[in-house]
């Protein structure tokens, strides 16, 4: 068969034979490199279906005046994509399971083609820290501190030898509005180590992803999660990489924070971003409908002192 015929009988293929095939190459680069296991094939398969699905809500977003590209698997750099797939599937992100990683599509000016940013959910975020980490604690405790709470501190000085905390929810009812909140990083064995970090309100508030959906950080109910898990992000950030651990996976998946970190990318993430980016993993289907308390809500409208 010649190389031409070759060329057309690929074009020719299913985008998912054409997907698989990469990230099999990809996974199988190396000298003497097993076969997949079922495990990495069904990883495969899951970022198809998630890339898929962020395809299409991506589309049907699109600008056609301001972007004449159509969102579609044909604009796709599948060979940038199958690279970033592998890295992702090898730290062991899994977009099928909350929280893990978030596909969201931009357009690369250079090559007139769509990339994926891969965004981290939080759980991601612990799983990399945990792989890569240089000194990993034994426990991580993050806490959301409500008006009513009691929440002292405990610095490490010449009284006391272990960092610590006194935390107690006088009326689990009637906590009050979140306050802040604080992270608590423990070794069991080494406790002169641990590390409690504070924040105030306007700390966490001031960590709100650029990509992260408005109504989820207003008045919908999800306010406080929302601010739990900007905490529980900054506490596996916290952690230092070990550098005798970095291998080509992490490096990738840093390049790709470093190109998230971009100004134009940032602003298109976030205008293809859906609710998902956020971290949400159990969001009820009744949503986006109007319940009767959110009808009262839109009339009688509750200004919360969030700084937005």
């Amino acid at each position: 068969m010649t190389e031409k015929n070759t060329q057309v009988q690929k074009a020719q293929e299913p985008v998912s034979v054409r997907f698989m095939n990469m990230v099999i190459k990809e996974f199988t680069s190396a000298v003497d490199s097993p076969a997949l296991t079922n495990f990495q094939k069904r990883l495969a398969q899951n970022y198809f279906m998630a890339v898929d699905v962020a395809l299409a809500k991506a589309e049907q977003k699109r600008n056609d005046q301001k972007n004449k590209l159509p969102i579609t698997w044909a604009n796709v750099n599948l060979q940038q994509l199958a690279l970033d797939v592998v890295a992702c599937a090898r730290v062991g992100l899994d977009p099928a399971q909350p929280n893990h990683v978030h596909p969201v599509p931009y357009k690369n000016n250079t090559t007139n083609q769509y990339d994926i940013a891969f965004i981290p959910g939080y759980r991601g975020l612990e799983m990399k820290a945990t792989k890569y980490g240089l000194d990993v604690p034994d426990a991580v405790i993050v806490e959301l501190v409500h008006k009513n709470d009691k929440f002292k501190p405990i610095k490490k000085d010449a009284r006391n030898a272990v960092e610590n905390y006194e935390f107690e929810i006088t009326n689990p009812f009637d906590r009050g509005e979140v306050v802040g909140g604080f992270y608590y990083h423990i070794w069991a064995n080494h406790p002169e180590k641990n590390k409690l970090v504070i924040f105030s309100l306007q700390d966490i508030l001031k960590r709100k992803p650029a990509y992260a959906s408005k109504e989820f950080w207003g008045e919908e109910g999800w306010y406080e999660k929302m601010c739990w898990k900007t905490i529980y992000r900054a506490a596996y950030k916290d952690i230092t990489i070990d550098s005798q651990k970095i291998d080509d996976d992490y490096l990738r998946l840093k390049h790709m924070e470093d190109t998230l970190a971009d100004e134009e990318v940032a602003a298109e993430i976030a205008e293809n971003a859906n609710s998902e980016i956020i971290d949400i993993d159990d969001i009820p289907a009744e949503t986006e409908e109007k319940s009767p308390e959110k009808e009262q809500k839109e009339e009688n409208p509750v200004q919360m002192d969030c700084g937005f």
